[in-house]
């Protein structure tokens, strides 16, 4: 006789289907820039697609892509000057270790609407988000933040730190295109490509392509030369401005 207590059987067709999961594929319109003596800038174009995207959310306009190309990495020090008998002299300096020495950004919309604040700073996005961490003695650290606002600020004024809250578009239902741009004083090496997918203020998935800078002609032999073999180049550098100014006073010369 059956148990009147048996609850009904559930079968594992009625179970209900996991989450899409969307996936981004992007590609850049050239893998290596070639930087010569008349290199203005130029702008880099990444195209890609969400894999995976839930059409009603596509059409509320619900996804929203963020890309960043970062330069190669170093440590930065930022220091104070302050003014002593007169003489403004440098007193204080912070050292971020392994920051970007280039860095430009492009998105939907501000990043700062995209997702919320804790979001973006957990994965640094942004000029205004980017870890920034010191290292050496610090003192008590209450100057940590004015030395990170002035890093910023430095950054972004010389133009090798870019933002472009408009920079990309979708161009199609899924496909999207993003420009960054490359500054003139844009360092030499591999830069990477991130770009960053989120769905509804969620941070969703992340892809990332290299890009090589790279210096040729006069600009590839002076920087080679400056690196590999400094002590001929600084007697070089020398003797050319030595020769340099005896021409200058011969042409010069009055009678």
């Amino acid at each position: 006789m059956p148990s009147g207590g048996a609850g009904p059987m559930i079968s594992a067709d009625d179970t209900p289907p996991p989450e899409p999961t969307e996936n981004l594929d992007i590609g850049i319109s050239t893998e290596e820039i070639a930087i010569t003596s008349d290199f203005r800038g130029a702008d880099l174009t990444i195209f890609g697609a969400i894999d995976g995207f839930n059409p009603r959310l596509l059409a509320q306009g619900k996804y929203d892509i963020v890309v960043a190309l970062e330069g190669p990495k170093e440590n930065a020090t930022v220091r104070r000057k302050e003014r002593v008998f007169g003489i403004w002299i440098n007193r204080h300096s912070i050292t971020f270790e392994s920051v970007p020495q280039s860095y430009s950004l492009s998105s939907t919309r501000p990043v700062e609407v995209i997702a919320p604040a804790d979001q973006i700073n957990n994965i640094g996005i942004g000029v205004d988000h980017m870890r920034l961490e010191p290292v050496g003695f610090l003192g008590d650290g209450s100057n940590v933040g004015a030395f990170r606002d002035a890093f910023r600020r430095l950054k972004e004024a010389s133009g090798i730190y870019q933002r472009d809250p408009g920079g990309v578009q979708f161009i199609s239902a899924s496909l999207f295109r993003a420009t960054v741009r490359l500054p003139a004083n844009v360092p030499n090496g591999v830069h990477i490509v991130r770009a960053y997918l989120f769905r509804d203020g969620t941070f969703v998935s992340a892809r990332a392509l290299q890009l090589r800078v790279v210096k040729t002609g006069l600009e590839q032999a002076i920087t080679q030369a400056a690196h590999q073999q400094p002590f001929f180049y600084g007697i070089f550098a020398v003797l050319l401005a030595v020769v340099t100014g005896w021409i200058a006073s011969v042409v010069f010369r009055r009678d």
